[in-house]
């Protein structure tokens, strides 16, 4: 007899699909990998059927996968849009994140929030430049500058941050502690999908390249695919100073680049959003003091 499978094992079995990988989706999910696995085989066992398996590339869709994969991801859709409706009829928050906002902001932000008011945290995709919101998946997300359609945002800048350059330990500007955006210019870059829009080009830089177009080595939608390519000395990459120590690990380098311009992490919602615990959010976060000025 098949047992009704809980949205959450559907949810954990697409992100591994999605991933490649058990470490990377598990990762994105914030749980530990082997409760990410365990939560996989029960779902294979209730269905009778394997799903994934493992091969020279990593992990691959099994026939019965195949079939299975449309199926979760319409019930996943649908079950998010249930959610999202009775959100906004609640006190409640979808918020959107495509790394850990760190910088002790949610502590910070929580503390200002009334009681009633949960955050739910949904990790989105790198491919995703509006972290949900474009398709309300999410209410309000912390995303970094520029947005696509921005006139149909709102948002509050809450971290300006010099950007970094990660490069392979083995590079040789990698001993040095700051390096000039011309050092870098003509590297191999690692890039954002190009779905990422304008957030692409900021983390190419490529309004300082006076229309010479970077040199693209490969496209990168997650940490650890990030971490493995610099390593690896496939490419070099530009990311905000707090993000710095989600990839300064073992063999990758982090180096200041003196005349780029700056990130600026926002807490962003939708202008047409008529939800008050966002509102609420917002207001929790000019109350930590955050919400720099313009």
């Amino acid at each position: 007899m098949v047992m009704d499978a809980h949205v959450r094992d559907l949810r954990y079995f697409l992100a591994v699909v999605e991933a490649a990988s058990f470490t990377a989706a598990a990762e994105r999910l914030y749980v530990s990998q082997p409760a990410l696995s365990k939560q996989v085989r029960a779902l294979e066992k209730s269905l009778g059927q394997t799903l994934l398996c493992r091969d020279n590339r990593g992990i691959c869709l099994t026939p019965a996968g195949a079939v299975f994969l449309p199926h979760a991801r319409e019930v996943v859709a649908r079950w998010d849009e249930a959610q999202n409706a009775l959100a906004r009829q609640a006190n409640s928050v979808v918020v959107g994140l495509q790394t850990s906002p760190g910088r002790n902001l949610l502590p910070r932000i929580r503390a200002q929030l009334p009681e009633q008011i949960e955050l739910e945290l949904r990790q989105v995709s790198w491919a995703d430049a509006s972290c949900g919101l474009a398709d309300r998946s999410t209410e309000a997300a912390f995303c970094w500058l520029p947005l696509p359609e921005p006139s149909a945002y709102r948002w509050v800048t809450l971290a300006r941050e010099r950007r970094m350059v990660a490069l392979a330990e083995k590079h040789p500007l990698a001993g040095q502690e700051s390096v000039t955006f011309a050092e870098i210019a003509g590297e191999p870059m690692l890039a954002l999908p190009a779905s990422a829009g304008p957030l692409r080009d900021h983390f190419l830089a490529v309004e300082q390249r006076g229309g010479v177009p970077p040199v693209i080595s490969g496209v990168v939608a997650d940490v650890e695919t990030t971490y493995e390519a610099v390593a690896d000395g496939q490419g070099v990459v530009l990311l905000a100073e707090g993000n710095a120590p989600v990839l300064a690990r073992a063999c990758v380098r982090i180096v200041p680049v003196v005349d780029l311009p700056p990130s600026e992490l926002v807490l962003v919602w939708r202008a047409d959003t008529e939800s008050t615990a966002v509102r609420r959010l917002v207001q929790a976060c000019v109350n930590a003091g955050l919400g720099l000025p313009e």
